[in-house]
């Protein structure tokens, strides 16, 4: 039989059962139409046999939609009630056996994943957005795209370009894996309960070929990390404590770079920041 979504009604229902409350802590906003997440399935551009992770899967709406697209789908769920009830919920909405696997766990320490999921798909809560996007892309390089539901102000400063008011180190550290993009717009009113911020999907691809390996990435992340601590500051006088101590010496290797010193942070593209790691040498 098809696949069929959950109901608002069988949401609340299930919720009840389950004695959960949705929490902000956890940013349990639960989606509650099937227009949206069969939206967000679309955008991330699931297709039948993609071999889909899941992160937050909470009661299931946007599970039940990508695993009705023909995908198979690893969910990884913080909340031990939900992820037990997970299987059963997509059982009864007619989800084939070995479609679905749940992992009972803190996103931010999975190591693992079973199937070598290709693409991303996430509703994700705004304390933990950033490091488990970043998290995810460094640790599941088979990842080649994805969608992710989060606060407009999250979703907005990942999809950031250079010299926009709201660039920052995740614009920088998100952009080391590839371009990223506003996706759409996400109403209030298609959340239980109805929060008080808006949303926004946001996608990404991930580049063909990586711009470095581990080791240069945690340079080139540390040294975004320096440019963005104090916004506004000139990268010789920010940079200064991770390129050599001193203003001068942090002059030079930006002028080797071809950057200019009296640049600042909020002006580097990620390619810049890499050309900054390499003048340093190995």
């Amino acid at each position: 039989m098809p696949v069929s979504l959950l109901g608002a009604a069988e949401i609340r229902a299930l919720a009840a059962d389950l004695d959960v409350t949705p929490t902000k802590k956890l940013g349990q906003n639960f989606v509650v139409d099937a227009n949206t997440v069969r939206k967000i399935v679309h955008v991330a551009e699931v297709r039948a046999g993609d071999s889909v992770v899941e992160v937050g899967p909470g009661l299931g709406s946007l599970t039940l939609a990508i695993l009705e697209a023909g995908a198979s789908v690893t969910a990884v769920e913080i909340d031990h009630r939900l992820a037990a009830r997970l299987p059963a919920t997509a059982a009864a909405h007619g989800v084939p056996a070995g479609a679905l696997t749940v992992v009972d766990a803190d996103a931010l320490r999975v190591r693992d994943l079973p199937g070598d999921p290709t693409v991303l798909v996430a509703n994700l809560p705004y304390n933990v957005s950033v490091p488990v996007l970043l998290h995810f892309l460094e640790t599941f390089p088979a990842l080649e795209r994805g969608v992710v539901m989060v606060q407009a102000e999250v979703g907005e400063r990942l999809a950031a370009p250079p010299g926009s008011k709201v660039y920052g180190a995740p614009s920088v550290k998100a952009a080391w894996y590839g371009p990223w993009r506003l996706a759409g717009t996400v109403s209030r009113q298609v959340f239980w309960p109805v929060p008080n911020v808006d949303s926004v999907l946001v996608g990404f691809h991930r580049d063909p070929q990586p711009r470095g390996d581990d080791d240069e990435r945690r340079r080139v992340f540390a040294i975004v990390d320096a440019a963005f601590q104090q916004r506004r500051k000139m990268l010789r006088q920010a940079l200064a404590g991770v390129l050599g101590g001193t203003a001068a010496e942090a002059s030079a290797v930006l002028e080797s770079a071809g950057v200019a010193p009296t640049a600042r942070g909020e002006e580097l593209g990620v390619d810049d920041f890499v050309r900054i790691a390499r003048a340093i040498g190995p």
